[in-house]
């Protein structure tokens, strides 16, 4: 299958949801969409594959009224769209629900989801109903949580449910879901599906961005593939096959995603944890990192692995001891972790990972800047002359050094999350926490790749992932977690799906009952 543009689908009798004509958009002098000429029906489930940059998230703000196009034409059954304001779209009746949650955080669950539908009687609010009628919302769907509790106090996965329940839950008549299921549970993906079937069924028109490809197959009508900016093709899911999608994404076939892992034969501890307790979980836990090894960390959402990365880094109260290179360090001291050598990569990459108003040059040499300081003045000399290095070796796109990191795709932000652990040295430890969430094929190969040559450097690599593949195939071995607790160890010639599953379950790793 070629990358070559083909004719528009043929269009049912029913009613267009979602009609673009040339629309164009560019960010600091680079064109993120292209002559963008695509419509979508009422009652079908839309998939947006594309590499992180391809315009997937700028095509979502147009149709949200979050941007406005350069030029082209927006129509939304049929009604041309001349003002692009974010409000007018919700009363148009699109939702989008966006890759990068920004829930308010002191908020309660039921003002979130209940947010602008506030309910009142003789000037004051309803506030007992508004609180059963969250609950019930959140029943609906199978989600168990208390609606007073501050959002603040939710993990990312219940966060990007509650997220999702609330879009779903206005009446829209166009949904827009970017990456929805990134941080879901297999349980928590299928009860997504649940209510687009129902959303689809009821006329909705939804469209989806996704890099699964089993999910794509799963859920979708069709799908629009983007490169550069422009759509090259757009089919029935059924005229497609997960080959053909992924080279018409990036330009060319990617025959081998995970690189040959790099045996280590290293005894050199780098990280030794000992009796490590993370505040709000009872059990404690100890083990060991290596020079040159990548240690997965597996379990279901929830399980506490990012707790327990947090506290090694200095984020979050734990008891215990840690010891980096054979010397003691500190807990609960993260400058002391970043001065030792210790890197994070966290999971959600704009609330902890980079600044996406400042620029990328900043970004890159934030938290060294020190080391880039003398007498007291900044050497930019020097500073660019290392950030440019750094961005080549981790192949960031970008336009200018100055250019805000927000501007870049998902993918080019992650990378920019990772190269400022990497512009002066390799650290001693790396630790990588769902480091691929929301990132395309293309951008995974070239992470994967950079992620096993720092372990082959000798660089000690602690890996959370959700991702199956990701976590069997980078692993040199696996610790499962369940409840803050390991429940088991899985050396490479061990790692599988259902051995990992069994054991985040709960189950003995011999148990296949």
């Amino acid at each position: 299958m070629s990358g070559a543009a083909v004719a528009e689908l043929p269009q049912p009798a029913s009613e267009i949801a979602v009609g673009c004509s040339g629309l164009t958009k560019s960010y600091d002098g680079v064109p993120v969409l292209r002559d963008i000429s695509v419509t979508f029906m009422r009652g079908t489930v839309n998939v947006l594959a594309g590499e992180n940059g391809a315009g997937k998230s700028t095509l979502f703000k147009i149709i949200s009224g979050q941007v406005h196009p350069d030029a082209g034409q927006l129509t939304l059954f049929g009604e041309p769209v001349r003002r692009f304001d974010a409000r007018h779209a919700q009363g148009l009746g699109v939702s989008i629900i966006p890759q990068e949650l920004a829930p308010i955080p002191d908020m309660r669950v039921w003002q979130n989801l209940l947010i602008g539908r506030e309910k009142s009687g003789f000037g004051l609010l309803r506030r007992r109903q508004m609180i059963e009628e969250a609950a019930a919302m959140m029943e609906g769907v199978g989600l168990s949580v208390d609606p007073t509790l501050p959002m603040k106090r939710l993990n990312v996965a219940t966060t990007q449910m509650i997220e999702i329940l609330k879009a779903t839950s206005r009446q829209a008549r166009i949904i827009l879901m970017d990456e929805p299921t990134s941080s879901l549970s297999a349980r928590e993906v299928e009860q997504l599906f649940q209510v687009i079937r129902r959303l689809r069924a009821s006329g909705v028109c939804i469209l989806y961005t996704s890099h699964r490809m089993e999910e794509i197959e799963a859920i979708s009508d069709t799908v629009a593939i983007m490169r550069d900016g422009a759509i090259i093709r757009h089919a029935p899911t059924s005229a497609l096959t997960e080959r053909a999608i992924i080279a018409d994404m990036v330009g060319r076939e990617i025959t081998e995603l995970f690189p040959d892992r790099q045996i280590t034969e290293s005894d050199t501890p780098v990280l030794e944890v000992r009796n490590l307790a993370v505040k709000g979980y009872k059990s404690s836990v100890s083990f060991t990192v290596r020079a040159g090894e990548i240690l997965g960390l597996g379990g279901l959402v929830g399980a506490g692995r990012s707790e327990l990365l947090e506290a090694i880094y200095g984020m979050r109260k734990a008891t215990g001891s840690l010891r980096l290179d054979g010397r003691d360090l500190p807990l609960g001291r993260m400058k002391e972790s970043i001065r030792r050598g210790i890197a994070l990569v966290p999971e959600d990459r704009k609330l902890s990972g980079i600044l996406t108003s400042l620029s990328i040059l900043d970004n890159v040499t934030l938290p060294h800047l020190d080391t880039f300081t003398a007498v007291g003045f900044l050497e930019n000399g020097n500073r660019r002359s290392k950030t440019l290095d750094v961005l080549r070796r981790t192949r960031v796109a970008y336009a200018t050094l100055g250019q805000k990191v927000g501007h870049l795709s998902g993918g080019n932000q992650q990378k920019v999350a990772l190269a400022r652990w990497l512009v002066t040295g390799t650290p001693r430890l790396l630790i990588l926490d769902e480091p691929t969430r929301g990132i395309d094929v293309g951008a995974r190969s070239e992470l994967y790749r950079l992620i096993n040559d720092l372990a082959a450097q000798g660089v000690a690599v602690l890996l959370a992932s959700s991702d199956m593949p990701e976590l069997i195939n980078l692993s040199h071995r696996v610790l499962v977690i369940r409840e803050g607790a390991i429940m088991g160890e899985l050396k490479k010639n061990e790692l599988d799906q259902e051995a990992i599953l069994r054991l985040a379950m709960g189950r003995a790793s011999n148990d296949r009952q």
